[in-house]
């Protein structure tokens, strides 16, 4: 990695001022994506194991949007969801499903007889289930979960409880399937080979460039240790992904610790403070992205954001970079209820901007919201 002269020291709030551009949720010195393909691209996979927050990962990001447009472009393949690192449903580029797979899979298809060892499943059987939902969807098929269950139990495959989960991940974990956008309420799944026909299949060393370049320009300034944990890439892996992207990448300091970013972004200077305010969903990588988030909530919120630290993460709202409330949406037949609850104290002017803050996104839901405090 270069990118030129002497590593320069920045301050936390030069860094978050430079986050907030890289993710996207504030003018920076890029041009920011105007479609589907292109976020999920800027970022190179985009946390989505939960679709109501993954859509709205979208829509916050394409301003004007709404939830029909992101679906129809899900549609149209500009991206697609699958489990490429982590064991973890993200949005990916449809063309790069496949080495994302094969490169940042590799460790979470290696952990697979842990998990059917527990499950009581062998390998001839979980192999037997992605031959069965390989024939069954072959030719353009597409099948909900119910209909993915029946497939295998009619093939004598016992797909009760968890197994069917785990069967499903380690079909499309294998690149058999993937997760093909909801009909109606219902998940659906396809043929990877099917839905993407012409794959990219970069060599590993540029993929592990385009992964790590991808990741700096959208969560940077941040560390090694954030990327290695992002991708679950082994330190070595996650090293040899920073030298192999070469000037794209360079380092700065920021409070005597070394992060990375783009040298196009460290050279425009960090983008100007802003009294912004933004309302995120709970699985966005404004702070799935991070193993340290200490740039973005305070320490001692974060038992309010993550409840019980079992991975499921809050909604959030986030003024000037920082996480200041959480908040839940109900939706209804005629409106959506959205309750927040502020993590610190949000007078009269402050809270009449938190509502503001939800415009867009009951734009996007096409719901007039309701907005409750405790």
């Amino acid at each position: 990695m270069h990118g030129g002269g002497t590593t320069v020291e920045f301050s936390t709030r030069d860094a978050l001022a430079w986050r907030m551009a890289s993710l996207l949720l504030r003018p920076g010195q890029v041009t920011p994506p105007r479609d589907v393909a292109g976020v999920v691209e800027w970022f190179g996979a985009m946390q989505a194991q939960d679709v109501a927050s993954g859509l709205w990962s979208l829509g916050v990001r394409l301003p004007g949007s709404t939830v029909g447009d992101v679906q129809a472009a899900l549609e149209r393949r500009e991206a697609l969801r699958t489990w490429p690192m982590r064991g973890t449903v993200h949005l990916v580029p449809s063309r790069d499903a496949h080495w994302m797979l094969a490169v940042l899979g590799e460790r979470a298809l290696a952990g697979a007889a842990r998990r059917r060892e527990v499950l009581g499943l062998s390998e001839q059987t979980a192999d037997r289930a992605v031959e069965v939902l390989g024939a069954a969807l072959a030719g353009g098929g597409r099948f909900t979960r119910d209909e993915c269950r029946q497939a295998l139990a009619e093939a004598g495959v016992d797909c009760a409880g968890q197994l069917l989960y785990h069967l499903l991940w380690y079909a499309s974990q294998r690149g058999v399937l993937c997760i093909a956008p909801h009909v109606g309420t219902e998940q659906t799944f396809v043929l990877l080979d099917e839905w993407v026909p012409d794959p990219h299949r970069p060599e590993r060393d540029e993929a592990l460039a385009t992964i790590a370049l991808r990741y700096f320009r959208s969560h940077g300034p941040t560390t090694r240790q954030d990327f290695a944990g992002w991708t679950g890439l082994t330190a070595a892996d996650a090293r040899r992904g920073i030298a192999a992207a070469g000037d794209a990448l360079t380092t700065v300091r920021v409070d005597d610790v070394e992060m990375i970013m783009t040298p196009e972004l460290r050279d425009a200077g960090p983008p100007s403070p802003a009294d912004d305010w933004w309302t995120l969903p709970g699985f966005d990588e404004y702070l799935l992205g991070f193993k340290d988030r200490s740039l973005m909530v305070d320490r001692e919120h974060l038992s309010a954001i993550i409840p019980g630290g079992n991975g499921v993460f809050q909604s959030t709202v986030v003024r000037s970079g920082r996480v200041v409330a959480t908040w839940k949406r109900t939706v209804g037949r005629k409106q959506t209820v959205v309750r927040v609850t502020p993590l610190v104290d949000l007078d009269p002017a402050e809270r009449a901007r938190v509502e503001e803050a939800f415009g867009p996104y009951g734009h996007f839901v096409g719901q007039p919201l309701r907005i409750d405090w405790p």
